[in-house]
């Protein structure tokens, strides 16, 4: 019985995944591979440390942080899902791109926040860094610049 549950499972996904596809074309599609300097890979991975950063308890803000993000980027915002603590007030959250994700978790009892930009196709997830600085007004910002896929495919 488990597995006839799990095939069901299996299939209503399958049939949402196709009714997707065909939604959105082959030509439409936003998270391709990205070819630059010769080299093919998935995406653009930033790991971004906030430093002494300011707003990190306050969740409309950051909601309207990630969106600007997404729409500097040249992302599509999928969906925004953010939860807050208590007591700290800190917040994690993710929003979920075509082209990937941008995800936060806050300390704001250090003034500190860890982000992941990861974005494929024609975003550009470097032009968030300038955003997440006016909006939090950190003492320091650290950003990793990784290229996912890179040695893979």
């Amino acid at each position: 019985m488990k597995a006839s549950a799990e095939l069901a499972l299996a299939a209503k996904t399958a049939t949402a995944a196709e009714s997707h596809l065909k939604l959105v074309g082959e030509d439409e599609r936003k998270d391709f591979f990205i070819e630059r300097d010769g080299v093919r890979f998935a995406g653009t991975h930033l790991i971004v440390d906030l430093v002494d950063a300011s707003r990190l308890d306050e969740i409309a803000h950051i909601d309207e942080v990630l969106r600007e993000c997404v729409e500097v980027a040249g992302a599509t915002l999928l969906h925004l899902h953010l939860h807050h603590f208590t007591p700290n007030g800190g917040v994690s959250g993710v929003a979920v791109l075509a082209e990937s994700h941008i995800s936060i978790h806050t300390w704001p009892e250090v003034g500190y926040a860890a982000l992941d930009v990861f974005m494929c196709g024609d975003a550009k997830p470097e032009l968030a860094i300038e955003v997440l600085r006016k909006a939090f007004a950190p003492g320091d910002i650290k950003v990793d610049n990784l290229r996912r896929g890179e040695d893979i495919i």
